[in-house]
């Protein structure tokens, strides 16, 4: 089953979940606040059913929103016309895709790093995306800060069609990848109890 296919296929259960811990998510966004400009174009790439970037929509001038799943941008679009929303773009895109409208003035990457096929080749592109002085903010979830039994336990998922690929890595091995990718580290933290979610802030030198 193909990356794409998978989240097609989860895109509905996806949708109607809830967000584990609320306060934390909307604490995240709020620091992400912090680091966009009222005229800022943010891209907002693995944008799933579209919440975070139209909870965005009102921080910046507009937002190029990216994700592989038709699926999953078909809820988004909806979710935006609901909401009357009319400065985001979704866009049906790899994260390793080259946009047009490059480069932007800040990109934000939440749950998706671990998805990635190569980290450091999708850090370096994202990088490339961005306008010198531009920040980069994630939140990524670090599967080796979590039990030992979290890896296998996918593996199994996975054979069975219930879990895609993912990247096992630590945060340390995480922030070290945005340093090799040309980034220099000016925030990371925890929100919330959870510590596998790692929020980074990074910036491309001028």
């Amino acid at each position: 089953m193909s990356t794409a296919d998978f989240w097609d296929k989860a895109a509905e259960k996806y949708a109607a979940s809830k967000i584990k811990d609320e306060n934390a998510y909307e604490d995240t966004l709020e620091r992400t606040r912090g680091f966009l400009k009222k005229d800022d174009h943010l891209l907002e790439v693995g944008c799933g059913t579209g919440t975070t970037a139209l909870k965005l929509a009102k921080d910046v001038a507009r937002i190029t929103a990216t994700d592989v799943s038709s699926g999953m941008l078909d809820i988004a679009e909806k979710k935006r016309q609901d909401a009357g929303v009319e400065n985001v773009h979704f866009i049906k895109a790899e994260v390793m895709t080259d946009m047009p409208d490059a480069p932007f003035d800040a990109v934000f990457a939440s749950s998706i790093l671990h998805l990635v096929d190569d980290l450091d080749a999708t850090l370096a592109h994202l990088f490339s995306l961005l306008k010198p002085g531009g920040y980069m903010v994630s939140k990524t979830t670090c599967l080796k800060q979590m039990s030992i039994l979290i890896p296998p336990m996918i593996k199994v998922m996975q054979a069975f069609g219930k879990a895609p690929a993912v990247l096992v890595f630590s945060a340390d091995e995480l922030e070290s990848a945005f340093t090799r990718a040309g980034f220099t580290l000016i925030e990371t933290r925890y929100f919330g109890k959870n510590r596998a979610a790692r929020f980074i802030v990074a910036k491309r030198p001028q």
